[in-house]
């Protein structure tokens, strides 16, 4: 039998969006409560919830949470890399970038990372992928290698051998898709890059500087 949350399907949502499943309801406050009690409902930090995974076929939209736990932001580095297909890595949070403050949430649905950049920084190399039903915020793959270069502490690519061993051995990156990377948005990102001799060697090793 049908019920009201089934009109929210799998994306995220908070108390206005519940109101409006239950009109007749005054104290919205504990009607969330109460469904998150019996298990109908996510709490994932306050204010914003999901439906359960028991009551949905589909998965929950990981991504598209955590371009709402903490927003504006973006899907990045190594997990975005996976999604692409591009590194073998696993990866056991979801990693994202945002013009906020670095942070974490542990959430009942998994773990979800945030490291800061600057907005001039963070207009670079975005793109809305979708899957079925669901669009969310994603880096490129060339952000996406680039955020995880810039992220990475102690990380020093300023020689060709060096980005080779980080590439082939560190992430183990498909190293043919680097033929189909956009070097005018690299040169972007490495003019505002917290890391710019790193992209730079990049874009060399790719035979364009």
């Amino acid at each position: 039998m049908q019920t009201p949350l089934d009109k929210i399907g799998r994306v995220p949502f908070g108390l206005a969006e519940l109101a409006t499943l239950y009109p007749h309801i005054s104290d919205i406050k504990e009607k969330a409560r109460r469904l998150e009690m019996t298990g109908r409902i996510i709490r994932l930090k306050q204010g914003l919830y999901v439906r359960s995974q028991a009551d949905m076929e589909k998965p929950l939209a990981t991504y598209l949470v955590a371009n709402h736990l903490n927003g504006p932001s973006y899907v990045s580095m190594l997990t975005a890399l996976r999604y692409y297909g591009l590194t073998p890595e696993g990866v056991y949070m979801i990693q994202s970038m945002t013009i906020h403050s670095s942070c974490e949430y542990q959430t009942p649905i998994g773990r979800f990372t945030y490291r800061h950049v600057t907005p001039e920084y963070m207009r670079l190399g975005i793109t809305m992928q979708k899957s079925e039903d669901i669009a969310f915020l994603m880096a490129t793959k060339e952000k996406a290698l680039c955020d995880l270069i810039a992220a990475t502490p102690h990380l020093s690519l300023r020689y060709l051998k060096d980005m080779r061993t980080y590439l082939e051995e560190d992430i183990r990156f498909d190293m043919d898709e680097l033929d189909n990377f956009n070097i005018d948005l690299l040169r972007e990102i490495a003019a505002v890059s917290t890391k710019p001799v790193a992209i730079r060697t990049l874009i060399k090793w790719l035979g364009h500087e």
